[in-house]
């Protein structure tokens, strides 16, 4: 197990996830950097592809709901463009994340993913406000809509959005940041429905207020899809352990693990959006070797997600910060 222990990391028991190219790679390899066989490439291109398509479409929506006259079509080109920004941050962490440790930042640059994750939250509550306010002075004086014309450039972002909610649809599971991607994506395919549906409602009954009603729905949902996103972020950011982690376990695992009679401090917290840490210390009277170390930290890997362990063993039980405020156990 522990025989490719030769990148510089911790060397403690993280060599069983490189499976150089097998293609379960990237759904549990991913433990740090390059364990990403091929990851990042996939999604680079994803990125690539949705921005381009998207930047066309949100040009085409600002245009026509412009011409048309359509609050509907500018709040959908609002979340495009939330979008499309969404994507060039989080392509850019994800490029960041890889980048080598330097300096004082030891961790290299995997933590801009999660800055990542909470300033595009803030765009998209920014864009929200001004499209929202806009929709409500319409509705005092609504103003005649360009049906079709909203129709078709609706009808492509549709069309748009779903194909490019598919290509970030294989990475959702192991990082907020695509996770994010796909969930715009994914949410901007159904509005852009909801706006084809209110033009082709204008058309045959003439009701012209849907039309920023139709914008206010809009809003409404950009808010609530944005309050999770903002709330993980927002954890993230102050180090709390990822979601899904079971601490209550991982304790009981490591007082189960053979010659550990307590243990305190123990933190786990997101390095990135994709990779997880943890320290404790272990209580261990008669001491232990190393290959402890190193099958606890696989065992760890395995079973909780953990990439990056550091344990201290103490062969006394109070070592001075044992009763310390600050402790978790």
């Amino acid at each position: 197990m522990g025989n490719h222990n030769h990148h510089g990391h911790h060397h403690h028991g993280h060599g069983h996830t490189h499976d150089h190219g097998h293609d379960h790679d990237h759904s549990h390899g991913h433990g740090h950097g390059h364990a990403h066989v091929h990851a990042p490439a996939n999604f680079g291109k994803a990125f690539a592809i949705g921005i381009t398509l998207n930047t066309a479409l949100v040009v085409a929506e600002a245009i026509y709901g412009y011409l048309g006259n359509s609050t509907a079509l500018l709040a959908d080109a609002g979340h495009n463009l939330s979008d499309v920004l969404g994507l060039v941050v989080a392509w850019g962490a994800s490029v960041a994340a890889r980048r080598a440790p330097s300096g004082r930042f030891t961790y290299g640059f995997r933590a801009s993913t999660i800055l990542a994750a909470l300033a595009n939250a803030v765009f998209l509550l920014v864009a929200t406000g001004a499209i929202g306010w806009e929709a409500i002075l319409r509705l005092r004086e609504p103003e005649p809509v360009a049906g079709v014309t909203v129709m078709v450039v609706a009808g492509i972002g549709i069309l748009i959005n779903g194909f490019t909610a598919l290509l970030f649809a294989s990475g959702r599971k192991d990082d907020i940041n695509i996770e994010g991607a796909y969930l715009h994506m994914a949410a901007d395919a159904a509005v852009s429905l909801g706006v084809v549906i209110s033009a082709a409602l204008i058309l045959w009954t003439g009701w012209l207020w849907l039309d920023p009603v139709t914008s206010l729905v809009i809003c409404a949902s950009i808010l609530w899809s944005t309050t999770s996103l903002l709330r993980g972020s927002i954890d993230m950011s102050m180090a709390a352990a990822p979601k899904g982690t079971d601490l209550a376990a991982i304790k009981a695992f490591l007082l189960a693990r053979p010659g550990v009679s307590a243990i305190h401090d123990l933190h786990v917290w997101p390095i990135s959006t994709t990779e997880t840490a943890l320290t404790c210390h272990l209580v261990m009277p008669s001491g232990t070797a190393d290959a402890f170390l190193v099958e606890t930290a696989q065992m760890l890997k395995a079973t909780f997600r953990i990439g990056h362990t550091t344990l201290q063993v103490e062969t006394h039980p109070d070592n001075g910060c044992a009763l310390a405020p600050d402790d978790v156990v």
